[in-house]
């Protein structure tokens, strides 16, 4: 028995590698601090898990739910839109409820492109991007995201060819693995180039309520016309620390959203009902937690920014997500200074040639630790020296 082409042809699971490097050391009966994980550390606030308890225990939710996801969700996210970003969005045809966004990632693809033909992808970028790609059997073409542009897209320097071939375009902000944020006028510029180019645009808002310094992450539906060219997708998974419960939802352009409706009909049986109640309490109830947790990432941001510059670590800040991106020092590459850290140091960082061509110089280091070991981190990583002028 052979796996498919299709199968042969998918990336290397970066993250798993990782994992593994992470586990041998454990196991080797080392002290790790963990900077390379993008797994939230806190809990999932007790009001929604309450709200799945009881939920739970109702047997009606104990059978099949509707192929498309309750009612119930899909108005709480269309009320979420409302309150938190002016959007306003009809439940019944703009929204569709997706098992994680990872799921409606690397679904899109197979919902708007034939075989061969192109979608353009972030570099870096998230690297699940490329599964949709290779499931799909399109082909893609990367943009580079880079300092000297506050690591969003020039469109511009994208070659003509790419733009008129090009029927569908990744975006991500706040952004990983950079920890960018864009503005509304870099998504009234979207608009306008994918509608000179026909290009259907995907805003991975995975991040869309960690915003630091006091402003909060723009949505790309609320720039006009948004609707008419894309789709945004949102996890409740950093949001509300729901990473395990697998759920989300992709709202915009009422087209894609049947797209996606019909490929889940074909797919799944939708998530379980009491899962799909307790996100909806997630989205409506009070947000009090939320803006404790964001409160929580800045301050882990500032220690691990701070932390770094005195040991000699020129570091920009991130201005959004949970993520620091960080240049290595002269003479390393990526994965060698990531290999390095874990070896010298017993600190895991993820190498940013992981995510693409263009986060070769980087690592990326993940704020999902408590700050001191965040400061414990950093002082053994200036413990090597590295940084001296």
């Amino acid at each position: 028995m052979e796996y498919s082409e299709r199968l042969k042809k998918l990336p290397v699971q970066f993250f798993a590698s990782l994992v593994e490097k992470v586990n041998k050391a454990i196991a080797e009966g080392r002290d790790i601090i963990n900077l390379g994980q993008g797994n939230p550390d806190q809990p999932t606030p007790k009001h929604i898990v309450k709200a799945l308890q009881e939920a739970a225990e109702d047997p009606h939710t104990h059978k099949y739910s509707p192929f498309r996801g309750i009612n119930e969700l899909k108005e709480a996210a269309a009320q979420f839109y409302k309150k938190q970003y002016g959007v306003e969005v009809d439940p019944y045809s703009e929204v569709a409820i997706l098992f994680g966004t990872k799921t409606g990632l690397v679904e899109l693809p197979m919902c708007l492109l034939n075989e061969g033909e192109l979608m353009l992808l972030p570099d870096p970028g998230y690297p699940d991007y490329l599964s949709g790609a290779v499931l799909a059997n399109v082909q893609y073409k990367t943009f580079g995201l880079k300092v000297e542009n506050h690591f969003l897209p020039d469109y511009e320097a994208i070659p003509n060819e790419q733009k008129e071939a090009a029927k569908l375009m990744y975006l991500n902000y706040p952004n990983n693995p950079t920890g960018a944020t864009a503005n509304r006028a870099f998504f009234e510029e979207t608009v306008a180039f994918a509608k000179k180019h026909n290009i259907t645009v995907l805003h991975d808002f995975a991040y869309g309520a960690i915003g630091f310094d006091g402003k909060k992450p723009v949505s790309f539906l609320e720039v006009e016309g948004a609707k008419e060219i894309g789709v945004e997708m949102y996890t409740l998974s950093k949001t509300f620390n729901m990473a395990g419960w697998r759920v989300g939802f992709a709202v915009g352009n009422p087209i894609i959203i049947e797209a996606l409706n019909l490929i889940q009909d074909h797919l799944y049986c939708s998530l379980f009902p009491a899962v799909q109640k307790a996100a909806a309490a997630a989205l409506t109830e009070d947000q009090k937690c939320v803006e404790e947790l964001v409160a929580r990432y800045e301050s882990r941001r500032n220690t691990l920014i701070s932390a770094c510059r005195e040991i000699g670590w020129d570091v920009q800040s991130p201005t959004g997500s949970f993520f620091a991106w960080l240049p290595v020092p002269k003479g390393y590459k990526s994965e060698e200074f990531a290999d390095f850290l874990l070896d010298k140091a017993d600190v895991v960082v993820a190498a940013g040639n992981g995510f693409g061509e263009y986060g070769e110089g980087y690592v990326r280091v993940g704020l999902l630790v408590e700050e001191e070991r965040l400061i414990e981190a950093v002082k053994r990583i200036g413990k090597l020296n590295l940084f001296n002028s």
